[in-house]
């Protein structure tokens, strides 16, 4: 019996010291394994930086690298929001063609691209969804849409501004430019501290230090004689294109909605310019404007006569 009990004794001694055994064996192979995963994550770390920096010395453009972090949307995306946004059942929705001209020329603008739009329309959000890498502005006349369309997309810029201008003032009100051209209504300033009756001068104070690449004039709504029409929002955007800081993109593309539309067919030729006119289909004028000489004090090399038959 005592050997028995001895030998019982001895294996109930043993039992801890093979669990111990065990337990080092499974800590010393944890520690090994979390050593081997370390020196992993640490070379792969090592080898991706390597690779940044051998491509950036060997020549690879700025744009590219930004292109790479902020992935634009695929030509296929881009498409489907165009061809459903055209078939919308609102009867206000731009047409196809007009939405693919500016689709294409947003999709061709370097980042971050900057898209300014007078008007909160059908097409909002997808002026927004297409620009994911820039800032899209819009600029209402109806401070309570404004803030509305900020509320149920908290994603929107949107801000409010004041028009002043009537349709039916609208030979007048180009003959006060045409004599101010040289003082309040120059074609390049800061539009923050203009006196021109065209020029919109309460836009947020930020606003006016952006260099605009893209801008639309799809706003104010109204076309009877009453309506501020969109006299102001076209000068704005030639002023503003015009007095680009050096050092950005001298373009800036201006896209004209409604262009078939009396007032802003004459408005865009003396303000836009009909030598900047680069198409003109549908609905849709496309302007491409250069930045100015601060010195400048003529809209155009040659202004038409349109204007005396509004």
């Amino acid at each position: 019996m005592k050997n028995n009990l001895s030998n019982s004794t001895k294996l109930i001694l043993l039992h801890p010291y093979i669990q111990k055994q065990g337990g080092s064996n499974r800590l010393w192979l944890l520690a090994f394994v979390s050593f081997l995963t370390l020196a992993f994550l640490l070379t792969l770390i090592y080898t991706r930086e390597s690779i940044t920096t051998t491509a950036v010395g060997g020549g690879v453009s700025t744009s590219a690298t930004t292109g790479a972090n902020n992935p634009s949307l695929s030509k296929a995306v881009v498409r489907a929001l165009v061809h459903y946004a055209s078939n919308s059942n609102n009867t206000e929705h731009m047409s196809y063609t007009d939405i693919k001209q500016i689709s294409d020329i947003l999709r061709q603008c370097s980042h971050p691209c900057n898209f300014l739009v007078f008007g909160l329309t059908h097409e909002t959000l997808l002026w927004k969804a297409l620009n994911p890498n820039g800032r899209t502005v819009f600029i209402d006349e109806n401070r309570y849409y404004a803030a509305y369309i900020e509320e149920k997309y908290p994603e929107i810029e949107a801000y409010d501004v004041q028009y002043s201008t009537k349709i039916s003032e609208v030979k007048e009100l180009i003959s006060s430019v045409k004599e101010q051209v040289q003082n309040e209504c120059r074609p390049v300033q800061n539009l923050l501290f203009s006196e021109c009756k065209l020029g919109l001068n309460d836009l947020p104070n930020q606003l006016y230090e952006v260099d605009w690449n893209i801008i639309l004039v799809d706003g104010p709504r109204g076309y009877w004689p009453e309506a501020p029409g969109r006299m102001a929002a076209i000068f704005t955007a030639g002023v503003l294109a015009r007095s680009k800081k050096a050092g950005a993109s001298p373009k800036t593309h201006i896209f004209v909605h409604d262009f078939n539309m009396k007032v802003d067919r004459i408005t865009s030729d003396e303000f836009l310019c009909k030598e900047n006119l680069v198409k003109s289909k549908d609905m849709l004028g496309h302007f491409i404007l250069d930045r100015m000489d601060s010195s400048s004090t003529q809209f155009c090399r040659s202004h038409s006569s349109s204007s005396s038959s509004a």
